[in-house]
């Protein structure tokens, strides 16, 4: 029974290697007869783990965590989902869950670290911070889980509060969050004395351009008074909608490309008449500010249409897309990644602030006294 138990073991762990071989190994043979280096380990891996390994083996368990490991350590928005956590994706899909208001960043092995907080969300209320490391939820380590992973198990129903495990310093806390239903309009106006407004998003995604063109726009045109774009903690959205948004200030035959497998190239353009081709704009950013938010800084500034205010960006400029697999699991792949017009790649990269604000005050009144000089304010 031991024996079988390792072949099936040894047979489904080399899948994931195979995979890796066609893409990489294969470039280090030396001759047409000579067998990958990496095979050659795994082999040798698999033959202590089957003499000398105390315990009889899971071969499901084991084949889920070699899976995990292959396609989580890729990068930080590539994901294996097994099948429960694939329910819950697709669970999710159907319906807007709650959740408890925590933007994070994962790194592979690392545990999620909180990178921004949802104002008036039920983690602000108890008092998460900046900074705190989310290392079980729902007594699981969270370690070796992929950031989308963490994303869907932060969700939920918003009577089921998530409990969490917390790294703070040299501090351990535990404390259980309620979940809440966070939805608001992915864009809101703000009124700020000296500049043309603020724009707060939340998301760039429909119905984003819609409501800001037909409820915003008469507040914004202000002669020449800076508006300000507050992207602090814009995580989510489609790289479509940032082309739509780049397109209310800048015109141009291409703002940049998704890089996407084979040599690919998806251009956007902009090629409609700007709404506000002359205001000026200043853009709020932080390590909370992700994704199409990243490339809608990082084009108005490279277009010369604005100055960035804040801490640099995580650099996750990217597009994901999910796979279902026959058995119920599911793989979440980056299949493409943001590069500006003039070939900068943000992913991995980030925007850098042309102005930096400090990090132990991330508030409004912080960002708003950095951006004095741009504002030209007393």
């Amino acid at each position: 029974m031991r024996k079988t138990r390792l072949l099936i073991f040894g047979l489904f762990l080399l899948v994931p290697f195979f995979v890796l071989v066609e893409k990489s190994s294969l470039r280090e043979i030396t001759r047409p007869s000579s067998p990958p280096k990496n095979l050659y380990l795994l082999e040798t891996v698999f033959r202590y783990i089957r003499n000398d390994y105390i315990e009889d083996l899971d071969p499901v368990r084991t084949v889920d965590g070699s899976f995990r490991g292959l396609v989580n350590s890729l990068d930080a928005c590539s994901g294996y989902l097994d099948k429960q956590v694939t329910a819950r994706y697709f669970e999710q899909k159907e319906s807007v869950p709650a959740e408890p208001g925590l933007i994070l960043f994962k790194k592979y092995g690392a545990f999620p670290a909180v990178t921004g907080l949802i104002e008036n969300s039920p983690a602000e209320k108890e008092g998460l911070q900046l900074g705190d490391t989310i290392t079980e939820i729902d007594r699981s380590s969270t370690s070796s889980m992929s950031l989308t992973e963490v994303k869907l198990l932060l969700r939920g129903r918003e009577r089921e509060p998530v409990e969490l495990k917390i790294l703070r310093g040299d501090k351990t806390l535990e404390m259980k969050v309620a979940r809440a239903n966070l939805t608001v309009d992915p864009v809101s106006y703000f009124a700020q004395e000296g500049t043309a407004g603020v724009l707060r998003i939340a998301r760039i995604a429909s119905p984003l351009l819609k409501i800001v063109r037909t409820d915003l726009l008469p507040r914004l045109i202000a002669g020449d008074q800076s508006l300000v774009i507050d992207l602090r903690n814009c995580q989510e959205g489609t790289f479509e909608e940032a082309r739509q948004f780049v397109n209310l200030f800048l015109r141009t035959e291409s703002i940049g490309y998704l890089e996407k497998a084979g040599d690919k190239k998806l251009f956007f353009s902009s090629l409609e008449e700007p709404v506000l081709p002359n205001t000026p704009l200043i853009i709020w950013v932080s390590q909370a500010t992700m994704g199409p938010a990243e490339a809608v800084a990082a084009v108005l500034r490279e277009s010369g249409r604005a100055r960035i205010v804040g801490i640099p960006t995580l650099g996750l400029a990217a597009q994901s897309e999910f796979f279902a697999l026959p058995d119920g699991t599911s793989l979440v792949l980056t299949s493409g990644v943001f590069c500006l017009h003039s070939g900068v790649r943000l992913w991995g990269r980030g925007v850098e602030p042309d102005v930096r604000v400090e990090v132990e005050d991330l508030s409004p009144g912080a960002y708003l006294k950095k951006s004095k000089s741009l504002l030209s304010l007393p």
